[in-house]
């Protein structure tokens, strides 16, 4: 698989105007990137502006602190999908993480799985930076074991973005079949190789064109 095909060309600042995302919609069909990442208030201009295309709509859900309620990520999850989006990249209680309560995470995982189901792949984004290992191997065994079909590994939001590292233990907590996405800290194609080598069979990215031309990108932040 070509490298281009990893990529969910990813803008999620606040700051982002329609053209923005128009004009990264036009750089995910000229690449062939396998999606456009973006937040849920732009849900059905980029559904509009890929129809035709093989690029998805993804969409972020409880971003990118995580700390909202189940029923609010159910129902963000559920918004975005009748406005277009075919994947939902969910952020976890990364609190309820920290204070042992694994079935809080269980439950709202769930409740984004089901509300998805047959709709929407589901990637869980564990915040990798934020957990000890354990924590990510618990996470990313709840999410393998409720039916979501990404681990992710961060929002690109927090203080830090995916290692090698972390990539290589989701992927061997969750096996073969279950994707794995890096995000945040992605930005050569070198720092692609190597997170693909690692397990990745997806990448987020704001650079993705550049990680494609085999070009530094001074200017992203995630």
């Amino acid at each position: 698989m070509k490298i281009e095909q990893y990529i969910d060309h990813t803008l999620l600042k606040q700051q982002a105007s329609e053209e923005d995302i128009i004009k990264i919609c036009d750089e995910a069909k000229e690449y062939g990137f396998a999606s456009v990442c973006a937040n849920a208030y732009y849900t059905s201009l980029v559904s509009k502006e890929l129809k035709g295309s093989n690029v998805k709509t993804c969409i972020v859900v409880g971003f990118p602190l995580g700390a909202t309620t189940k029923e609010v990520k159910a129902f963000e999850a559920k918004q975005a999908i009748e406005n277009g989006a075919q994947e939902i990249d969910m952020v976890v209680n990364v609190g309820a993480i920290k204070s042992n309560k694994y079935e809080v995470v269980r439950d709202e995982i769930k409740a984004v799985v089901d509300v998805s189901k047959g709709r929407a792949l589901v990637k869980v984004i564990i915040e990798t930076c934020l957990l000890t290992d354990a924590e990510k191997v618990k996470v990313c065994e709840i999410a393998k074991e409720v039916g979501a079909n990404f681990v992710k590994t961060s929002t690109g939001f927090s203080t830090g973005g995916a290692t090698v590292h972390d990539v290589k233990l989701m992927r061997k907590t969750v096996g073969p079949d279950m994707g794995v996405k890096a995000s945040g800290a992605v930005r050569t194609s070198e720092d692609a190789k190597a997170v693909i080598e690692a397990g990745a069979s997806r990448i987020g990215a704001s650079s993705s064109i550049a990680i494609v031309k085999g070009i530094k990108d001074s200017n992203s932040d995630y």
